[in-house]
């Protein structure tokens, strides 16, 4: 196991009220994507005790190929890497999810004290201290509340969401949400945008933490 980092992590902003969380998502036009109405999700936020919590549309309805273009860091829209047109074929893994087209997640951590370790070290160590990974729906969904916990050099994996083989093994590709330096595919025009892209399981990156929750539901 690596050494912990040292913690330099920022303190991140407290997320919105339920109700503001819904608001952003009616904005952004989230709920006709996902086939609800501005009224259902007010509702849920209403009715809700999640003081603290991420507001969540399940993955099944608001997959990441349609919320990552709703980031914007700079101005800059969210995108996805070209090499990942599977995007939405990753999906929970190890992750019961609330059998609800709304939820909350509990407890939301960026991680920033596992960086520079692999997803593969990162897992057994999240689940000794009953965490589970974000998924990747749910990463972008707590950077669309609060774009300020997508820094530079702080960012984070999602391996909550992994893609299964038809020969049933788990793909080594892990997705991340970070920020783009505007080379390579991503092109110029992209630089500093939100990018959800992916990294393999074994590898570490001093520059990624691994953003967990302490709960889900409904």
């Amino acid at each position: 196991m690596p050494d912990t980092a040292p913690d330099t992590s920022t303190v991140l902003p407290a997320l919105p009220a339920l109700s503001a969380q819904a608001e952003r998502l009616i904005e952004l036009g989230v709920h006709e994507s996902a086939g609800l109405s501005a009224d259902e999700i007010r509702t849920f936020a209403a009715e809700t005790d999640g003081e603290g919590a991420l507001l969540a549309v399940h993955s099944d309805r608001a997959p990441a190929s349609a919320l990552a273009p709703l980031l914007r860091r700079d101005g800059k829209p969210g995108f996805v890497v070209l090499d990942m047109p599977d995007v939405d074929e990753f999906t929970p893994c190890g992750v019961e999810l609330p059998d609800a087209p709304l939820y909350v997640v509990t407890g939301v951590d960026r991680g920033d004290h596992m960086a520079n370790w692999s997803p593969e070290e990162a897992l057994p160590a999240l689940t000794g201290e009953d965490r589970t990974p974000l998924l990747l729906t749910e990463g972008i969904h707590w950077v669309l509340q609060e774009p300020a916990v997508l820094e530079r050099n702080r960012c984070f994996m999602t391996i909550g969401s992994r893609l299964r083989k038809p020969n049933g093994s788990l793909d080594a590709r892990t997705p991340a949400i970070w920020i783009s330096n505007g080379t390579g595919r991503d092109g110029r025009e992209r630089r500093n945008a939100p990018k959800v892209g992916w990294c393999w399981w074994n590898n570490r990156h001093t520059w990624l933490g691994f953003a967990s929750t302490t709960g889900r539901r409904a």
